[in-house]
């Protein structure tokens, strides 16, 4: 039986040890807190710290393999272990690669994938002397998530609100739609693709407000988003599961915004709403079995469930009854015992044939199902 181990005991190792129960896999986490979502759901857990280099070597050295579940971990560990021939998923080099909000960019153009224009900043001073590049979206380079970290700039009043650090600063772009695409490689550099979704962002917390799946585009627009999605794929040069997020704007054009190397929120609805799920579709990579069926089985919608303002806490949830009333309806709380505003705190699938319906659903859920304390 093959020992695999996951950096990070959120609520993606959560999910991703929920699919491993179909597999022959003896399952580690390495997490700082013995009350995290994933703990009691693998067979091994070891308290650490993933940023830690001893840790994550001495949690690694005797796996066959070892995937992340969050970017700020120990590279250079997973880079002795590499070279110790432990499988890493992804390669330190990728994941080195998409850490660092600046190599990402410089990456993307270097391969030439359309992105937007961007500069980069070291400080707030060279922001300013760049205010001419306004609007713009200041992104610091390495540590932010999650909406954590970006900045919206639209005049010179903005610039205070920007990164005294190692910073990129990116052109805003009009944008008709986001989208993702998840993408899963294996070893031999076969690839499985999911097909896009439409994110609808909650611009005040920057965070996915809910998604439909399958993303509606026209077939000239469909073929260039996951031509380009490939692109970014293949440059990395490494097995995984990537989640592609693009921005198409009014003229169809598409730019690539940011990739994520691990299973992503944007794909949650593959659990039940296609044949293969993204953590299924990571199993499979990591123990060298075929790839899965991408296919959807139903359309989809995804809810968020955050923290609501103004509540902190022992989480509880208002409205779960009525929402597990409703039909096509599933409910995935990631057991986080404390909530904050803004934190993830679960979310809901709604599968269905109707667009209307999930559109429907997904608006009635966010009014009734609120995360309190």
């Amino acid at each position: 039986m093959q020992k695999i181990g996951i950096l990070g005991g959120g609520q993606l190792g959560r999910m991703l040890l929920q699919a491993a129960a179909n597999y022959p896999v003896e399952t580690f986490i390495l997490e700082n807190d013995a009350e995290c979502p994933a703990a009691h759901l693998c067979h091994h857990f070891v308290k650490g710290d993933i940023r830690n280099f001893e840790d994550v070597y001495n949690f690694g050295k005797n796996l066959d393999a070892i995937t992340i579940e969050i970017e700020s971990v120990n590279e250079e560990a997973l880079e002795k272990l590499e070279q110790e021939g432990v499988r890493v998923y992804p390669r330190p080099s990728a994941l080195r690669t998409i850490k660092n909000k600046i190599l990402q960019k410089q990456f993307y153009k270097e391969q030439q994938i359309p992105t937007s224009q961007f500069l980069v900043t070291q400080n707030l001073a060279e922001l300013r002397a760049n205010a001419g590049f306004l609007p713009a979206v200041h992104k610091v380079g390495v540590g932010g998530y999650d909406g954590r970290g970006v900045q919206l700039l639209k005049t010179a009043d903005d610039l205070a609100k920007g990164f005294d650090a190692p910073a990129v600063l990116e052109k805003m772009v009009t944008i008709q739609r986001e989208i993702s695409v998840i993408i899963a490689v294996n070893d031999k550099g076969e690839n499985a693709i999911y097909p896009p979704v439409d994110m609808i962002v909650d611009n005040r917390l920057n965070l996915l407000d809910y998604q439909l799946s399958p993303a509606e585009l026209v077939e000239k627009t469909l073929w260039k988003v996951e031509a380009i999605a490939l692109a970014v794929v293949k440059g990395l040069k490494s097995p995984g599961i990537f989640a592609v997020e693009l921005f198409v704007d009014k003229g169809g054009d598409v730019f690539v915004n940011e990739t994520a190397p691990r299973v992503h929120n944007s794909g949650h609805h593959t659990i039940e709403a296609n044949y293969s799920s993204q953590f299924d579709m990571l199993w499979r990579v990591m123990l060298k079995y075929p790839l899965g069926n991408t296919d959807h089985i139903l359309p989809a919608a995804i809810v968020n469930l955050v923290g609501a303002e103004g509540f902190e806490g022992e989480a509880k949830y208002e409205g779960l009854e009525e929402v597990l009333q409703m039909e096509n309806v599933f409910v995935h709380l990631y057991g986080k015992k404390q909530t904050k505003p803004g934190r993830k705190m679960g979310h809901v699938t709604i599968v269905s044939k109707e667009k209307q319906d999930l559109t429907y659903k997904a608006n009635r859920i966010k009014n009734i199902l609120k995360v309190v304390s």
